[in-house]
């Protein structure tokens, strides 16, 4: 996988104003400008504790349905809690700039068909690790509060577990939205202060491959994320693909192993930079190399359950916050695009991005995926 991988130690051990700081900040930028993701080393990253989530979250969906719908709250737009497999529909099904991405794709870097996808066959869990904020906010339903499974040899090591992984990836993915400010050329603080009471989500999906492991399965249909930056730490499964921006290359994510983390583009980053850097195209399916990890998990660990699950987490701008366009980022943006354009890279129709408050953003979103009336 040729992703830049960015060090995130060098930002947190030297200097700020150093030369080899500043390229490295500069490094993570042009990384998201140009593939909308990058590979993130930061050697506070335990693998040991991505494999306690992995092991807990196995167990955790490897319970009845009736048990876990329990934990579901379609009230709340399934922000908090679980939803089940077949609820949330790939935006892109439908979405007509989206499709025409696809089209632009060459034929064998396109996506699996999404257009008679059903809804996904996968399940979620969302768990905020939210600071609250000092001022009521106007979307309390995206800011609710967490629920803890009923199961008593889940619920045992659930807050623990799920805060110990939280808390390294936030920390992570902060530290990278510091660094992306630098190589911007903006306040360091610009991001990680319009994200500081953001409804950051630790959200684990989890598929079913006793029952959706053939090939070919879509188990999470071609889309984008809907926040600011999307962290993940390593799967047991393979299947899951992003898209270059430069390229329009299909890329199979292997995450390296020890202190490496996958972070990929959302749409308030989109949004904010006025389309300098692009929210990341993604799918989850079941590919060759899926089926050989389920052969061999069956042999090696019998006992536990065949359920791929992912470790994510999704983290916000504020709901509260104006999300509008950085004017210097914007003119980076057209400058961009000409480029693009010149090289024979059609990027579609130029897309206008409205001021509005973030949590406007995330309920239009939601509704475009079926988790909003």
């Amino acid at each position: 996988m040729d992703l830049p991988i960015i060090d995130l130690d060098l930002f947190l051990t030297k200097p700020h104003d150093s030369l080899e700081v500043k390229a490295e900040c500069q490094k993570a930028a042009k990384a998201l400008i140009t593939y909308g993701a990058l590979v993130l080393h930061d050697s506070r990253v335990s693998e040991s504790d991505n494999t306690s989530f992995l092991d807990l979250l196995e167990d955790y969906f490897a319970q009845p349905e009736e048990d876990l719908k329990r934990d579901e709250r379609p009230e709340l737009s399934y922000q908090i809690g679980v939803t089940l497999e077949n609820t949330e529909k790939p935006k892109c099904a439908v979405d007509e700039p989206c499709l025409k991405v696809i089209e632009r794709l060459a034929p064998d870097q396109r996506p699996l068909d999404i257009t008679a996808h059903d809804p996904d066959p996968k399940c979620r869990f969302f768990w905020k690790m939210v600071e609250n904020p000092p001022y009521e906010t106007k979307f309390p339903g995206l800011n609710a509060a967490n629920i803890v499974p009923d199961a008593e040899h889940i619920k045992t090591r659930w807050e623990s577990t799920m805060n110990q992984w939280g808390s390294s990836m936030k920390n992570a993915v902060e530290g990278l939205t510091e660094m992306l400010a630098v190589g911007l050329q903006l306040p360091e603080e610009t991001f990680r202060s319009a994200g500081r009471y953001g409804p950051h989500l630790l959200a684990p999906t989890a598929s079913d491959l006793t029952k959706h492991g053939a090939k070919d399965t879509i188990l999470a249909g071609f889309h984008t994320d809907l926040n600011f930056l999307t962290i993940h730490g390593r799967s047991r499964y393979p299947g899951l693909h992003i898209w270059a921006r430069n390229t329009g290359r299909r890329i199979p994510v292997k995450i390296p192993p020890g202190n490496h983390l996958l972070v990929q583009a959302g749409k308030q980053l989109e949004h904010i930079t006025g389309g300098l850097i692009k929210a990341g195209f993604h799918e989850v399916v079941v590919n060759e190399a899926t089926i050989g990890v389920i052969e061999k998990r069956k042999q090696e660990f019998p006992d536990r359950p065949l359920v791929r699950i992912s470790s994510t987490f999704f983290w916000h701008l504020s709901s509260d916050y104006d999300l509008a366009p950085i004017e210097s980022c914007v003119q980076k943006a057209r400058e961009l695009r000409a480029e693009q354009f010149n090289l024979g890279r059609d990027e579609g129709d130029e897309v206008v991005y409205e001021p509005m408050k973030v949590g406007e953003q995330v309920q239009s979103e939601l509704k475009h995926i079926a988790l909003m009336a």
